[in-house]
């Protein structure tokens, strides 16, 4: 099952017990963790779904051990509970646990699924707030980085989790981001073409300008279906004077179109500083259907910010690091997204 069947068949669950407003917090003051070093320790967490055997698991291990960590694997890493690993409250505990923990200096996520926005009222925020981590993952994961940016300031990076390989480009952002933490980079850009040659260009990752200008502000998003996910309750991210992005994957155009509608209508589209959408992969395109291109021009046609379309974030091999909070500028002519502010201390 998918993200997307599975998200519709929890819709009619209950995310918090008597909200009494569904009014998004304003975020404190930017918390900024740690930039990693070699030899570093990090927490391996499974907040939402788990992999399919333990065997996945060791291979999530040695991924982190590559990259020059040692691994503590949370406590309840290894639970199973249909489609989440293990229940909500043991899922919360592993990352209450993590933020406590004195040796644990990272955390990443195995991998995404679904379950993530059910601990968001399990989460100790103070605890969060000072004990100030890396945490890193995507898809689902966009629940847990959001709000947790929302509630504690903390800056929280939207990037692979551990769960597959890195890529060359993938490994090089992560490099770039968290370990060198260089401001003044260029976030998300596509690869170099590595095949140039009379009649052969860039096919796969080009960039769509589909409104001009420049804007500056702080990056908020990730998987569209999250950030609708979390319109309307007290989770909500605030998006004004924000840099939106986002992505997602098997989504037809017009549940594109739905989501982006749901934000428009909720006045969202209209608060922010610009929009950087990036990969909607394996998108089930009808022949009796607007193409993707035509949905995300259409849906923001209106706006007078800077919006592009293409960059590497997603849910593809070549992924970037994005830092939820950092203050980011975005050129709508060049087509490109440059980080101001690392987001690290």
């Amino acid at each position: 099952m998918d993200r997307r069947s599975l998200i519709k068949t929890m819709a009619a669950m209950p995310l918090v017990a008597g909200i009494a407003s569904a009014a998004a917090q304003e975020p404190r003051s930017i918390i900024r963790a740690r930039r990693l070093r070699k030899g570093m320790t990090i927490g391996l967490v499974s907040p939402a779904s788990n992999v399919a055997e333990d065997e996945d698991i060791a291979f999530a291990r040695d991924v982190v051990t590559s990259l020059g960590f040692h691994v503590k694997p949370a406590k309840h890493l290894y639970h199973r509970d249909q489609y989440l690993a293990g229940s909500d409250q043991q899922r919360a505990d592993d990352l209450n646990a993590m933020f406590a923990d004195p040796e644990v200096d990272a955390i990443f996520c195995l991998r995404g699924g679904y379950g993530s926005s059910r601990l968001l009222p399990l989460l100790d925020y103070k605890n969060i707030a000072v004990n100030p981590k890396v945490l890193m993952g995507y898809s689902d994961i966009t629940a847990l980085l959001c709000a947790i940016h929302q509630r504690t300031g903390l800056v929280t990076f939207h990037g692979p989790i551990v769960g597959d390989n890195f890529s060359d480009y993938s490994y090089s952002q992560f490099k770039r981001t968290l370990v060198s933490a260089k401001k003044g980079q260029s976030l998300a850009a596509p690869p170099p073409f590595d095949d140039p040659a009379p009649g052969r260009v860039e096919k796969e990752n080009r960039l769509t300008l589909i409104r001009g200008g420049t804007a500056q502000g702080p990056l908020i998003g990730g998987n569209l279906s999250l950030v609708c996910h979390l319109m309307g309750t007290p989770f909500q991210p605030e998006f004004n004077g924000r840099i939106l992005f986002l992505e997602d994957v098997h989504e037809a155009p017009y549940r594109i179109d739905r989501m982006l509608t749901q934000l428009k209508l909720a006045g969202v589209l209209d608060e922010v500083a610009g929009i950087a959408f990036g990969k909607f992969t394996e998108s089930e395109t009808t022949r009796n259907s607007f193409s993707m291109e035509q949905v995300l021009r259409e849906r923001t046609l209106d706006l007078s910010v800077p919006v592009i379309r293409g960059l590497m974030i997603g849910h593809v091999e070549d992924q970037a690091i994005i830092p939820v909070g950092a203050m980011a500028s975005l050129d709508g002519d060049r087509g490109k997204l440059t980080l101001l502010d690392s987001g690290l201390a």
